[in-house]
């Protein structure tokens, strides 16, 4: 099989948001975590220091601050700091048993900003009928 080469990833988990309809990305999830007091007071220590070294160093897109139904996506091509400063709070994420996803694509919709390390596209909200179940014509049991 052929190398795939993905432009973004993005850390998510199962639960959406509401106003995007995607699954949370990994500092609403921790941030989460402390709201709900799921999380020891010296983890939560280690993830205010992360969440603040990228306060520091990766720019707050407006779309974001003013809350917008966007989505954002770190830039694979030179993620390496930005994935290396995360993975204690990948690690925090798994200490509490909370699922997540890596998500990598090259189409993450419409671009509404981007800097250095990030993307931010437009939340594709789209709610899709299942199509109808294959199963009763396969002779599957129990159909």
């Amino acid at each position: 099989m052929a190398e795939l080469k993905f432009k973004y990833v993005r850390i998510q988990g199962k639960e959406l948001a509401r106003n995007t309809m995607t699954g949370k990305g990994i500092f609403s999830m921790c941030w989460d975590l402390i709201r709900n007091d799921k999380m020891d007071e010296e983890d939560a220590g280690l993830f205010r220091e992360i969440d603040g070294w990228f306060s520091e160093n990766l720019p707050w897109p407006p779309q974001c601050m003013n809350q917008e139904a966007v989505v954002c996506w770190f830039k694979t091509e030179n993620s390496d700091e930005m994935m290396k400063m995360i993975r204690p709070a990948l690690w925090l994420l798994e200490r509490y048993n909370h699922p997540y996803y890596l998500v990598y694509t090259n189409s993450p919709g419409e671009i509404v900003y981007e800097d250095q390390y990030q993307i931010v596209a437009k939340a594709d909200v789209r709610i899709d009928d299942v199509p109808a179940s294959w199963a009763k014509d396969s002779g599957a049991p129990g159909t």
